[in-house]
């Protein structure tokens, strides 16, 4: 069985403001694909479903069977074992979505994890922040001259 491990964060810069999302995909311990994606301006947990909804998609795109899912954010993990109900609207739709594709595996799991084991993923959703505000200010010169 084709079995993959991911590690996801979403970052905003201001809550709301500019968002990353950041995947880490391991099977069998190493990585194999690494995801970082500006996403525009947004809040903190439209960027941790972003993050989900990415990993879950290139997952299937991998042809995984099996995927487990690792993150930081405890409300997102709460929403999705059912502890806690999705009331704001803005995520009801991200939900949906990250529910549809995890029935896209023959086995979905998510686990809660700190932070500190969380830094990977982190960095490319806080990577993909900086990188698009680099380039936004290249092209600000660029127009200055």
């Amino acid at each position: 069985m084709n079995k993959l491990e991911l590690f996801i964060d979403g970052a905003c810069k201001g809550n709301p403001g500019p968002g990353g999302v950041g995947v880490v995909i391991r099977q069998d311990g190493k990585i194999i694909k690494e995801i970082s994606r500006y996403i525009g301006d947004t809040t903190n947990n439209i960027a941790e479903y972003t993050a989900l909804i990415f990993g879950l998609q290139e997952s299937l795109i991998l042809r995984a069977e099996s995927v487990k899912i690792n993150t930081d954010s405890q409300l997102m993990y709460r929403q999705l074992i059912k502890t806690y109900k999705v009331k704001h609207p803005n995520i009801i739709g991200l939900y949906n979505q990250a529910i549809q594709l995890a029935g896209g595996f023959k086995e979905f799991s998510i686990n809660h994890i700190n932070r500190e084991l969380n830094t990977e993923a982190d960095k490319l959703a806080t990577l993909a922040i900086k990188n698009h505000n680099i380039r936004r200010a290249d092209f600000h010169k660029m127009q200055d001259r």
